[in-house]
């Protein structure tokens, strides 16, 4: 599925920079920015969910620890 990004020209000038040096696409960089973003979405979430858990489950606990 092709789609066309429109950025400002600062960036792409830099994206093609960079994609000169690392001999890659311009589109291989896009998808590597764009996985990086999900990833860090994603740990993001898992982290919350742990986050989540641990008050739920270990409150009588935290409460203990807060008034030691």
């Amino acid at each position: 599925m092709a789609k066309k990004v429109r950025a400002p020209d600062d960036p792409v000038r830099r994206l093609e920079k960079l994609a000169a040096e690392e001999h890659a696409s311009k589109s291989a960089l896009q998808l590597q920015g764009a996985e990086m973003v999900l990833q860090r979405d994603a740990r993001r979430w898992e982290i919350s969910e742990g986050l989540d858990f641990v008050m739920s489950h270990d409150a009588e606990l935290l409460t203990g620890l807060e008034d030691a």
